[in-house]
């Protein structure tokens, strides 16, 4: 009976103990060195990178973890992380054209795709795809990291962040795979991407010059004469789409930098709260374990030995269920602190949703506001070089939605989406 009975109170001081250990760890190493081109590299080889808007994932089902968390924090990394991995991966020297993008977007060589699994301060999880104009996808992986406080010590806009070593894991990731490509490949990213530019803008134009197997991937059946007008046209319609994009990226540069000090500012307080909170938690549990073991010692007393034994231990057993008692309400207590911790750490998140402000841009006077509608208005755009190229050869467009498309000189006039 004894031994029993000292079992039990050491699995359930086991079980206790087990739920300390909830926070995610790091996939991601410390101090990772950015990996950075040696030589200059020439033009031709360069490709050409967008990064889609991050998707904000889901918030924790676990109302525990999602206390200080918010859908429009979310909203705000979803923008942020791609932004500033832009400035990452342009420091390495191994790309042309690094831009951040609202949508899918075929006009490209290269495009990343990240989904956020996981981000509250401490640790942040994300999943990356990379595919290239082919749809050849060259990995999906995820990224995970933990950092302390010390993580926000000299960090610097564009430059560091605190998990900037999972940035520079992200990066590397990208440049290693793009170093081991030959020169050919390369060539033939750059050549699909026009092609499925140019098939996207004009299909009956241009469809057959492609081909598409039985895995997805697109391949160049031939090429058009350097001198094809109507290719010519599509070349000059794509600067005017890369005009936009750097319209677009000059925005999304402008929130980030009008978000980075309060969402520094809101991730430095909040992961003192989580380590006070963990801290907190771990004495909790300390006490109401010891608490627990001593209530079910004296119990033991109480079932072994003889009569004798209970009467001469009988003020030892009082002793120790009131010591137990006292520290398993002691335990409730400092749950009821990191109660308060976990109010704070609300309460910073809130204050952080009303000063994240929407991204927004300015078309022929008109204000459009970027929050839930840079997706849909860079598709009214895309629509519209469509109907400019069709003005200009002839060739009626093919609108695979059964929406509306604006004219051109309709731009302005579009309502904006909240």
């Amino acid at each position: 009976m004894y031994k029993k009975a000292h079992l039990l109170s050491v699995l359930v001081m086991i079980s206790l103990f087990a739920g300390c250990a909830s926070i995610p760890g790091s996939s991601v190493p410390d101090n990772i060195n950015p990996v950075v081109a040696q030589k200059e590299i020439s033009e031709d080889r360069l490709l050409n990178c967008y990064i889609k808007i991050f998707n904000p994932g889901k918030l924790t089902d676990d109302p525990e973890k999602k206390k200080g968390l918010s859908p429009e924090i979310r909203k705000a990394e979803s923008r942020f992380m791609p932004i500033h991995l832009k400035y990452t991966m342009q420091k390495s020297g191994y790309w042309g054209m690094v831009r951040v993008v609202p949508d899918d977007d075929t006009g490209t060589d290269l495009i990343v795709k990240g989904r956020i699994e996981y981000s509250d301060s401490e640790t942040t999880s994300i999943t990356i795809e990379v595919v290239d104009a082919r749809n050849v996808i060259w990995f999906k992986k995820t990224y995970r990291k933990t950092v302390t406080p010390k993580a926000y010590n000299n960090t610097e806009i564009e430059k560091k962040d605190a998990f900037q070593d999972l940035y520079n894991a992200i990066a590397n990731d990208l440049a290693d795979y793009r170093n081991h490509l030959d020169p050919g490949e390369i060539k033939r990213i750059k050549e699909v991407a026009e092609i499925r530019y140019a098939a996207e803008m004009a299909p009956d134009a241009f469809k057959d010059y492609l081909s598409k197997d039985s895995d997805g991937i697109y391949h160049l059946v031939h090429l058009p004469a350097r001198n094809d007008p109507m290719f010519k046209r599509v070349v000059a319609i794509k600067s005017r789409d890369d005009m936009m994009i750097d319209i677009i990226n000059g925005y999304y540069d402008n929130y980030y930098r009008g978000l980075w000090q309060p969402y520094n500012d809101w991730r430095k307080a909040r992961i003192k709260e989580l380590v006070v909170m963990h801290k907190i938690e771990r004495q909790a549990l300390t006490r109401e374990a010891l608490g627990i073991a001593s209530i079910i010692g004296a119990i033991v007393l109480s079932l072994t030995g003889s009569n004798d034994l209970a009467a001469r231990t009988s003020t030892l057993r009082n002793v120790m269920i009131m010591g137990g008692a006292a520290a398993v309400y002691s335990g409730y207590q400092k749950k009821k602190e990191t109660e308060l911790n976990k109010a704070a750490i609300e309460e910073l998140g809130n204050s952080f949703s009303s000063e994240a402000k929407p991204l927004v841009m300015e078309v022929k006077g008109q204000t459009i506001r970027l929050t839930g509608s840079a997706e849909q208005q860079y598709r009214h755009w895309r629509q519209i070089l469509k109907q400019i190229y069709a003005k200009e050869t002839k060739i009626p467009v093919e609108n695979s939605s059964s929406k509306t498309v604006p004219n051109p000189s309709d731009i302005d006039k579009q309502p904006i989406q909240r």
